[in-house]
């Protein structure tokens, strides 16, 4: 029998509201909230003081499990997830191999039950190569269907490029269709430019006149057309320019929305400022863009246009990251410190607590339409985060889960810390100790809605 948990006096952030309460769990659920009495058999946890917050709920992670596993694995990454609070994540394709079937799609969920200390769901990938297949399958399936990262296997696999190939996957396809949404036509002629000037070695500096706002806003405006016409459910990975914000709804609920986006982390701690200072520790796709973007997104993300927050976690080796600019890898380690980045603009002012829990809890639950998750009810899964909001750590080396060894946030010092995380009604990870006698579960969803 599992061992019951009580929570006392924590303050817990969720629908909106924050007030004291005691928490319950047993059987891996929560059992009960509000006033409990104290039981013999309960193990007590004193909440005074700290709060308490769904288990984050990450949309958007590369775990590079399979054939990618000097970088990360389904087992470190979730380990950092879980020290920094998350206790779900939905991974993408473009592993080795790219996962384009159903048998390999399988095969990484077989791999995940015996890995992930978090839950875990995964994209199917889709590009040219495999359209027909997808198309014939019952897209219902999959939690979602994407083409995100599969354009450094090949070009020419993102769906943004192909009208007529996305045409046909929005006019089937029964999930969510999540694109990475740059047009590779203004891409390629932009680098073309920059390689005549510089070379290979261009400064990383004009990564973002690169990989262009007008890269970004054509492809974005182009697949909501789309979309629109055939009445798909689309979804916008990593939004990065504040002219795409525009592009987006917030007159109806996110239940009622066909066409979503999220904003990744990293867009809205960094600017372009940051390139002097990090250099290519901050070259992701697409590209951190200016000040105003930045705004831009954090104003989307608190009047509702934008809907979840995600990482888009992608762990390179160092080694990977610091070579000339058209070699060096995009993409960095976000998952372990997502939580604090979004807590630090709470303590700034810029962003309510209920607000954090709904774009990071909430809603993903509810846009990828998962089971019993992502919120504080009787009945739903114990995945819970117990936070400190007046602790002060830096991040470091010694103190980095990622497999990759590295972070762009190093020396960053937060004001926030989580103390305990919870998946399944476990605690995982207990003031930086985990306990890994079990494994995170695959994520329950219901595309037939």
């Amino acid at each position: 029998m599992n061992q019951r948990i009580l929570i006392k006096n924590t303050t817990i952030v969720n629908e909106g509201k924050s007030f004291i309460v005691d928490v319950l769990i047993a059987d891996g659920v929560i059992r009960k909230i509000g006033t409990i009495d104290i039981d013999p058999t309960y193990k007590i946890i004193d909440g005074t003081g700290k709060h308490l917050l769904p288990g984050i709920i990450d949309g958007q992670v590369h775990f590079r499990d399979p054939g990618l596993t000097h970088k990360g694995d389904l087992y470190t990454e979730s380990k950092a997830a879980v020290a920094g609070g998350v206790t779900s994540f939905i991974d993408m394709p473009n592993t080795l191999p790219n996962i384009l079937t159903v048998e390999s799609l399988k095969e990484k969920y077989a791999i995940a039950s015996k890995k992930s200390l978090a839950n875990y769901s995964f994209f199917m990938g889709v590009n040219g190569d495999n359209i027909d297949e997808i198309i014939k399958t019952d897209t219902s399936q999959f939690i979602g269907v994407s083409d995100d990262g599969l354009y450094f296997t090949k070009k020419g696999n993102l769906l943004a490029d192909n009208p007529e190939t996305m045409e046909k996957l929005f006019a089937n396809c029964k999930s969510i269709i999540a694109i990475h949404s740059e047009k590779e036509e203004i891409i390629e002629a932009n680098e073309q430019a920059f390689r005549e000037q510089y070379g290979e070695d261009v400064p990383i500096k004009y990564h973002p006149i690169i990989r262009s706002t007008k890269g970004c806003y054509e492809a974005t405006k182009r697949a909501i057309d789309l979309a629109k016409k055939h009445n798909a459910r689309l979804h916008i990975l990593h939004l990065t320019t504040e002219a795409e914000t525009h592009l987006f709804q917030n007159d109806i609920p996110l239940q009622e929305k066909k066409i979503t986006t999220e904003v990744s982390v990293h867009h809205l701690w960094f600017s372009d400022k940051d390139y002097e200072r990090l250099g290519m520790l901050i070259k992701w796709n697409p590209a951190i863009k200016t000040e105003q973007d930045k705004e831009g997104l954090l104003k989307a993300l608190l009047d509702d246009r934008i809907d979840i927050i995600t990482t888009d976690h992608a762990p390179h080796t160092l080694e990977e990251k610091q070579k000339p600019y058209f070699q060096s890898m995009s993409g960095a380690p976000m998952v372990q410190h997502s939580l604090n980045c979004m807590l630090e603009f709470y303590k700034q002012g810029l962003i309510s607590l209920e607000k954090i829990v709904e774009k990071m809890c909430h809603n993903p639950a509810i846009l990828y339409r998962m089971t019993n998750r992502g919120f504080i009810r009787e009945g739903y899964f114990a995945d819970l985060t117990l936070v400190d909001l007046n602790s002060h750590w830096t991040v470091a080396k010694d103190n980095l889960l990622y497999k990759c060894g590295w972070s762009p946030l190093e020396g960053t010092t937060f004001t926030t810390k989580v103390i305990q995380t919870f998946v399944n009604g476990k605690l995982v990870y207990d003031h930086g100790e985990f306990h890994e006698d079990t494994f995170g579960m695959a994520i329950d969803f219901d595309n037939k809605k």
